[in-house]
């Protein structure tokens, strides 16, 4: 059963907007939105891939200390 309610519009600054009612409540801060003809399609964004959030990290100016630490010996398989 779907749930449906009849909800208004209205404006923040130059964006329309609209509250979610607790009952139709995503997980979640993100959310992806689409439109598919005349509908609008709000989605739970999917969690962002490990690969992703390296991928928009700055590069680090700082130098790091060299490492002492000599590498592990060779494993026999």
């Amino acid at each position: 059963m779907t749930a449906e309610r009849r909800l208004r519009l209205f404006r923040n600054g130059r964006s329309r907007a609209v509250r979610i009612p607790r009952e139709l409540e995503m997980p979640g801060s993100e959310a992806v939105i689409r439109r598919d003809g005349q509908r609008l399609i709000l989605e739970p964004a999917p969690p962002r891939s490990l690969l992703a959030v390296l991928a928009s990290l700055e590069p680090s100016e700082e130098t790091f200390p060299p490492i002492d630490d000599a590498p592990p010996d060779p494993v026999d398989p």
